[in-house]
C-alpha cells in the first residue's frame, strides 16, 4: 500500500472500521493525496453493517474482509448511524460527523 494510512475510525457506539484512500487501495480517484475522494476502501468493520454490505469482498465474512469503492456518502451515513466519530481519520470528501457531548450544567 502506498500513501498515508489512516487511523481506524471509531464511532460513539463502539463501531470501528478502517477507511482508506490512496494509490494502493480501491478508491476513486485512485491517487495519493486527492483533494476529495468519491469512493473509498473500508476494511474490517467491527460488525456487519448493512449500509455497506453490497461492496463486501466476502459477504460470508463481513468483519474480516475489504469493501472496495464504497461511496463516501455511505461512509457518512454509517458514521451518523453509529452516533458520530469519536476518533480516527477519514479521507477528504467524507463529512466528519463527530459526536459531541452537551454540557448540561
Amino acid at each position: 500500500m502506498r500513501g498515508k494510512l489512516n487511523r481506524k475510525t471509531v464511532c460513539k457506539d463502539g463501531f470501528t472500521m478502517s477507511v482508506q484512500a490512496n494509490e494502493g487501495v480501491h478508491c476513486d480517484p485512485r491517487i495519493d493525496d486527492a483533494d476529495r475522494y468519491t469512493a473509498v476502501e473500508v476494511g474490517y468493520p467491527s460488525m456487519e453493517e448493512p449500509l455497506i454490505m453490497e461492496w463486501a469482498g466476502d459477504k460470508n465474512n463481513p468483519t474480516d474482509t475489504v469493501y472496495g469503492y464504497v461511496p463516501t456518502h455511505r461512509i457518512a451515513l454509517v458514521c451518523a448511524k453509529h452516533g458520530g466519530v469519536v476518533s480516527g481519520d477519514l479521507p477528504p470528501g467524507i463529512p466528519r460527523l463527530e459526536h459531541k457531548t452537551l454540557d448540561k450544567r
